[in-house]
């Protein structure tokens, strides 16, 4: 994934949202007598839950279809210190499924999300776009997409094989689309999926001679590709989980009889595993690859994408990482976090044995901001080999 599709998800921040989540079994089983109560209680409970009586966005999310007001707080060293806002709006189903033969808690379609936003950077980075997480026909069909304008000065790493590493200053500025659909396949959480991936940008250097540095269709500014995907989603919650797993494998190819400069390939296979321990802790683990073949721009290649690693600061066409998460349900609303990770690129210049591991740690903290969504909000301190720097979260950081 290229640091320009990343930061597109990153400011839409409305992709990762669609699933299936598995509702809350107190608010699920509100009866009409406690619904009108709480519709009585007026603005006074609009942002206070009617159980515990703490800080609460439900209500003005899902039954008054507010906004999510999400800071966009910026300190990657690829693009400098930064912000920018995401209004993310909520619009919750008309109806629930009913509870499963088990006994388990019934499964409730998860809000459409939609909305945009727009952030800046001190280096001048810049970007702002529109996107949406849909459900239709009872979470049969999905659909995810976005689509924004961005500028990003960013800085290219050289291998440093033969010659000692430099830093290639550059800009790409232009439009990016992302449009994708899922099917449900039967009744099992596996939904297969079809994405187009556009992206049209200009390429400029600091230095101009720079340029002589690659290969033509290293330079190329347009890309145009058709993917296919095959999703498994058994996660109880989309935003902040605490069971289940969620895994991925997608292959994109980009080629000139549909608008691409070049022809490529690029793939994805991750995973994300949630486990709870006791009542109070939850463990996670994400594994995640990623790999590129063809005449791929060079900057499309896959790197290391872990809090506390500079967006595309490690690259190559291949790329691999392994990272753990342990959370501390410290009560009801709080909780805590700590992570670790380590990622290696390979592929043009060396092999995978020949490569080294960058490790990057951290920890953070966690409120619950929405109850009945199970979503919760946070700030993350990371720690790598190069910079350490700290992350706004809503919902979950794996992507």
């Amino acid at each position: 994934m290229s640091i320009p599709c990343r930061v597109l998800g990153c400011l839409l921040l409305l992709v990762p949202l669609g699933a299936t989540a598995q509702a809350d079994s107190a608010s699920a089983a509100r009866t009409p007598a406690a619904a009108t109560a709480a519709a009585a209680s007026g603005p006074r409970s609009m942002f206070r839950d009617g159980e515990d009586g703490h800080v609460d966005m439900s209500r003005w999310l899902l039954e008054h279809r507010g906004f999510l007001p999400v800071p966009i707080i910026i300190t990657d060293p690829a693009v400098g210190n930064g912000g920018g806002v995401a209004l993310a709006f909520f619009h919750a189903p008309h109806a629930g499924a009913a509870p499963a033969a088990d006994g388990r808690p019934a499964k409730l379609v998860t809000p459409d999300v939609y909305g945009g936003g727009a952030m800046r950077t001190e280096n001048g980075s810049q970007a702002y776009g529109l996107g949406a997480s849909l459900h239709f026909d009872d979470d049969r069909w999905r659909y995810r997409g976005g689509v924004a304008k961005a500028s990003f000065n960013l800085g290219f790493h050289t291998p440093g094989t033969l010659l000692p590493s430099t830093t290639l200053e550059y800009n790409v500025d232009g439009l990016m689309s992302f449009q994708q659909g899922f099917r449900r396949l039967g009744e099992r959480d596996l939904y297969l999926g079809l994405a187009w991936i556009y992206m049209d940008m200009d390429i400029g250097f600091d230095v101009a001679s720079d340029r002589d540095r690659f290969q033509p269709h290293e330079l190329a500014t347009r890309s145009s590709g058709l993917g296919l995907s095959l999703e498994y989603d058994s996660r109880d919650n989309p935003f902040t989980p605490s069971s289940g797993w969620l895994g991925m494998i997608e292959g994109n190819y980009y080629l000139p009889g549909i608008g691409s400069d070049t022809a490529f390939q690029s793939y994805r296979g991750h995973a994300y595993g949630y486990w709870p321990i006791g009542s109070r802790l939850v463990l996670g683990g994400r594994a995640d690859a990623r790999w590129a073949n063809g005449d791929i721009p060079f900057y499309r290649l896959p790197y290391i994408d872990l809090r506390g690693i500079g967006s595309a600061r490690y690259q190559d066409t291949r790329a691999a990482v392994l990272e753990t998460e342990l959370r501390w349900n410290l009560t009801r609303r709080w909780a805590l976090i700590g992570f670790v990770g380590a990622g290696r690129t390979w592929g043009r210049h060396n092999s995978f044995s020949e490569g080294s591991s960058q490790v990057a740690k951290g920890a953070g903290v966690r409120y619950l901001i929405a109850r009945q969504l199970g979503m919760h909000v946070g700030v993350d301190y990371a720690w790598g080999p190069e910079d350490d720097t700290f992350y706004v979260q809503v919902g979950s950081a794996w992507r």
